[in-house]
């Protein structure tokens, strides 16, 4: 695969992520008002709209434009480091393209909101998971695939 494919391949990636991520943040922020919960299976998983303004697990909430800077970063590094030979590896393409899909899902509501809009809510019994979205799953995912 030549690099200009594998550029193309992680920025369709990247694209396809942005896209799903916003259309399900849109889709909570149209249909619920924030903080509200809806079991989906009662116990384990509901769709609970909150806003989170800093990284994982509400850390650095005051670090706004630390994290869009960040965010930007990584997006630029990923497109770069795209164009070299050894970005052509097996899945790679399309790992970097998630993250970066999810990179730009997230700064794309620091920009607008000041804060990410998470949805994605799962526990048990006394467990709980903290609240995340589609970008951020998408991040851990092509981390994990790298």
């Amino acid at each position: 695969m030549e690099g200009a494919g594998v550029l193309l391949r992680t920025v369709l990636t990247g694209a396809a992520v942005l896209a799903l991520d916003l259309f399900t943040k849109y889709l909570v922020q149209s249909r619920m008002a924030p903080h509200q919960s809806i079991p989906v299976i009662r116990g384990f998983f509901h769709i609970t709209y909150v806003f989170n303004p800093g990284a994982a697990f509400g850390m650095l909430a005051h670090w706004r434009w630390f994290f869009v800077a960040i965010a930007a970063a990584v997006i630029v590094g990923i497109l770069v480091y795209s164009r070299r030979p050894e970005a052509r590896q097996g899945l790679l393409p399309y790992a970097l393209g998630m993250v970066m899909g999810g990179a730009a899902g997230n700064m794309v509501d620091r920009l607008r909101y000041g804060t990410v809009v998470d949805f994605l809510d799962f526990f048990w019994d006394r467990w709980h998971f903290p609240v995340f979205n589609v970008a951020d799953t998408f991040i851990v995912t092509g981390v994990g695939l790298v």
